[in-house]
C-alpha cells in the first residue's frame, strides 16, 4: 500500500498527523526531514515511518504533502528533480503560504498540484482546511485530497484567487491574540490571571458558539448585547474610538503582503 508522505516534519505536519491518528487513519504515513530529532519525536508519538532519504520518501508516496516553510519550497523542488526518484504520486499538496500553483508547476516536476492551509487545531480534529487545485487535477484526485483533510476537520474548497485572503482571515492566531489581549486588559482592571483567562475565553468561545447555532446575524447579536447606556456599549464605543477595526484590517493586509512576497520568492527563511 502506498503511503501518505510528508516532506518536512515541523509543527503543521505534527498537527496533521495527530489529527489523522485521532481519526483512525489507516494508510501508512511516512515523513522525510533532515532533522533526525524531529523524526524521532514523530515516530514515538504517532507510529510514523521515517524515510532514510528524499528519494525513498518520494518512491513510497501516493500523496506528497509539502510541509516546509515558503522560503524552502524552491530548494526542496530542486532536490526532488535531482533525486532521480520514480514519482508514483500523481498529486502533491503544498502547505506553504503564499506560493501559487503556477510557481509550483514552474519547477518542472511531473506532479499535479493542490494547495492546502490547515489550521493547527486539526490536531484535535476540529480544524478547518482551505483547499484549491490546479485545473489539471482530476475529480478523482480532488476527492482523494479532500478525503485526507476531511479526517481532521471541516474542509472548504475555494478558488486560488481568494486563497491567500481566506488564509489570512481564518488563522487561529486571531483568536489567541484576542484572548491574550482581552485577558491582559481584564487583569489590569483587577482580575487575577486565572480568572481573567476563564472569563475572557468564555466570552469569546461561547459568543461564537451561540452565533453559529442561533441563526441570528452578528448585527442582531451586537444590538442585543450592546444596549445603550450599558457597559458593553461603552466598551465597543471606545474600541471604535481607538481604531480597533482599522488595526485588524491593517493586520490582514500585512498578511497578504507577506503572501505576495512569498510568491515572488522573497519570504523569510
Amino acid at each position: 500500500m502506498k503511503a501518505t508522505v510528508f516532506l518536512g516534519g515541523g509543527h503543521i505536519t505534527s498537527a496533521l498527523i495527530a489529527g489523522l491518528r485521532l481519526a483512525g487513519y489507516k494508510r501508512p504515513i511516512v515523513v522525510y526531514d533532515r532533522n533526525s530529532a524531529k523524526l524521532r519525536t514523530l515516530r514515538r508519538a504517532f507510529r510514523i515511518a521515517a524515510a532514510r532519504d528524499l528519494k525513498s520518501a518520494i518512491e513510497q508516496a501516493e500523496v506528497l504533502i509539502f510541509g516546509v516553510r515558503p522560503a524552502s519550497v524552491a530548494e526542496l523542488l530542486a532536490q526532488i528533480r535531482d533525486a532521480n526518484a520514480s514519482l508514483h504520486a500523481r498529486i502533491a499538496v503544498s502547505l506553504a503560504a503564499g506560493i501559487p500553483i503556477a510557481r509550483l508547476k514552474a519547477a518542472g516536476t511531473p506532479l499535479l498540484w493542490a494547495r492546502a492551509m490547515p489550521s493547527p487545531v486539526c490536531r484535535i480534529g476540529h480544524g478547518l482546511t482551505a483547499l484549491t487545485y490546479d485545473r489539471a487535477v482530476s475529480p478523482r484526485d480532488r476527492k482523494r485530497v479532500r478525503g485526507l483533510f476531511d479526517q481532521v476537520g471541516a474542509v472548504l474548497e475555494i478558488s486560488e484567487s481568494r486563497f491567500d485572503a481566506f488564509c489570512a482571515a481564518y488563522s487561529p492566531s486571531h483568536g489567541y491574540h484576542a484572548l491574550a489581549t482581552l485577558a491582559t486588559a481584564a487583569q489590569a482592571a483587577g482580575l487575577d490571571r486565572g480568572t481573567a483567562l476563564v472569563a475572557c475565553s468564555h466570552a469569546l468561545a461561547e459568543a461564537i458558539a451561540y452565533w453559529r447555532e442561533s441563526g441570528e446575524t452578528l448585527d442582531e447579536l451586537l444590538r442585543e448585547a450592546a444596549t445603550p447606556g450599558g457597559t458593553a456599549a461603552a466598551t465597543l464605543r471606545t474600541l471604535k474610538k481607538y481604531r480597533y477595526e482599522q488595526a485588524v484590517a491593517a493586520g490582514l493586509q500585512a498578511a497578504l503582503r507577506q503572501a505576495r512576497q512569498n510568491a515572488r520568492g522573497k519570504g523569510r527563511s
